[in-house]
Order: structure tokens, then sequence, then C-alpha cells
């Protein structure tokens, strides 16, 4: 690109990034076809791209309040609305970039988001369910399957999809499987994984990446009712991951007093009780590895209903 088309592309990514819809209507006026310019960074990401605040600069990954208005714009001026990036090793779309992004998901727009780009023709991915799994993404993952994206036992059990679960279970391999049990516990979805383990699988498997254990992500969504059928079917509570080293209370309370999840999501107060009624000790010195854990440590010690929690059956505990 030219020195003037480069300054032009990244006042446009500056106004797409901060919500300035006049600057950005303004640029796309002036030069029509800015909207098919590419950035000249490693991603090579065309505008478009930039609404989805995901394998972009750092400093721009951030989600405007007037994100659809901004979307139109790039759209109505004639943006490739399947154009692929270089972002991730390549071939990375804005559909595929939004659904798996926090940014948008965090702002409220992400759902929204998604419908924009698929009525405006954007192309569904195969693998576009497990991508947001794998993100954590868990809504986008249930908005895409019900778009008709295609679902192995993994992607239906990560949606919460009990039928077709049971349908695909005797054809999946032992991967999908416990795969797909890692994402059912992960968001909640307890009649899925009550299937899996009627059918067999170990309620003490270990899962990817981290050498964790279902109860683990159950409590780390803050899902109770998972954690509850887990520890009935004798979950191990002191089992410790291979990466950080914590327990699945240690899970539950830093994501919630990180604030790892969405406002509204999961019942943390209820998860650590049923965690200590079964036996889960607390380990002070987990929290002290480093600042976020010392926070999180700070926020519970501050919270009456998290303290309460803590004490479940037994004397409050002792930082």
């Amino acid at each position: 690109m030219r020195t003037s088309v480069v300054s032009r592309f990244e006042a446009a990514a500056d106004a797409i990034a901060g919500g300035d819809a006049t600057t950005l209507a303004r640029l796309l006026s002036e030069e029509p076809g800015l909207v098919h310019d590419r950035s000249t960074r490693e991603h090579r990401s065309t505008l478009l791209h930039y609404v989805s605040a995901n394998g972009i600069e750092d400093f721009r990954q951030k989600t405007p309040a007037n994100i659809l208005e901004i979307t139109k714009l790039l759209l109505d001026a004639g943006a490739d609305v399947n154009a692929e990036s270089d972002a991730y090793g390549g071939r990375s779309t804005t559909l595929g970039l939004t659904a798996t992004s926090c940014h948008p998901a965090e702002a409220g727009v992400q759902l929204a988001l998604i419908d924009l780009l698929i009525t405006r023709g954007a192309t569904i991915d195969d693998g576009a369910v497990l991508a947001c799994l794998h993100n954590g993404r868990g809504e986008a993952a249930e908005d895409l399957a019900n778009r008709g994206s295609p679902l192995n036992l993994e992607a239906a059990a990560g949606v919460g999809w009990l039928d077709l679960v049971r349908t695909l279970k005797a054809s999946a391999t032992e991967k999908e499987v416990r795969d797909g049990f890692a994402w059912a516990c992960q968001f909640g979805h307890t009649s899925v994984v009550a299937f899996l383990l009627e059918s067999g699988l170990s309620v003490n498997t270990k899962l990817p990446h981290d050498r964790q254990t279902g109860l683990h992500w159950a409590a780390y969504g803050g899902h109770a009712d998972t954690v509850k059928l887990l520890l009935d079917h004798a979950a191990p509570v002191a089992v410790r991951d291979e990466s950080y080293d914590g327990t699945p209370l240690g899970w539950a309370l830093y994501c919630w007093g990180a604030g790892r999840k969405p406002a509204g999501k999961g019942d943390y107060y209820e998860a650590v009780a049923l965690l200590i009624r079964a036996g889960a000790k607390l380990d002070p010195g987990w929290f002290e590895h480093d600042l976020d854990r010392r926070r999180v440590r700070d926020k519970v010690q501050a919270d009456p209903k998290m303290v309460a929690a803590l004490k479940g059956e037994s004397s409050a505990p002792r930082w």
C-alpha cells in the first residue's frame, strides 16, 4: 500500500476500535477502495476483520457500543464478508473471529453481530462450534449450532444436545467422548454429563489441557447442579491439575473472584458450599502465588456470602 493509504487504513482501524462512525464514513467516502485494503501487519486483516476485536493488534481489541452500526457501514461500502485474514495461522474470517472473541461477548453484542454477518452472507465454517467451545464462548457455540453448523459428539455435548449425543455415542471416538465430557462440565450441561457417566466414562478422567477433572471445570463455571452430580458419583475433591496445581475449590474461587464469568452466570456460592460439604479444604497458600490470586483472596474475605459458603458444615476457614 502507498504510505497515504497505509495512514488512511490505520485511521480507519482506529475509528472502528473507537466507535467513531463519522470518521470511518468519511474515510470510506474519500477512498472507496479502502474497504478492500489490508493491514500491512502480519495478520493482513481487512477493516471488517477489526469489528471482531480478535486476531488484530492488542490495543485495538475492544468493542464499542455502536459496533453494529460500524459493521453495517463497512458492509454497505462493499466489504467482503467472507474475506480471510492470516490471523491464527490463516483462513480467519470475520464471523469466525467474532464468534470466538471475548470482547463482543463481554459487550453483550456478540450474538447480534453474528446475526448481522450471517444475514449479510457470512459462511459458517464446519469447525465453528468447536472453535467457540475452545475459546470459552458457549453462547456463540449454541447460536451457531442452532443455525445448522455440523456437530460431532464433542460439539453436541458442548452445546448440551443430549439427544444427538445419544445418537452419536456408538460411533464416537474415545477422544470425542472425553472432550465432550469436558465441555459439558465446563458449560453446565448436567444431563449430558450424567449420560456420559452412565455410559461408562470415569468421573476421574483427566482432561486436556491441564490434566484437570470434570469437577474442576464444573466448579470453574459455578455450575452447582453439575458439581452436585459429579460429587454424587464420588468425584475427588482434592485432586489438582498439572498446570496450576489447583483443586476444584481453588478453580471455583479463582473464576468467581477474578471475574472470569459473565455477570449472572453460575451459582458459585452453592458450588463452593457443595465442595466444602464434600470434604474440600481451602488451601490459603495457593492464593499467595501471584497478585491475581491474592486479589481473589481479598475479594473472598470481603464477601460475607462467600465466607458463609466456605464454612460449609465446618468452621470458617483461616487464611
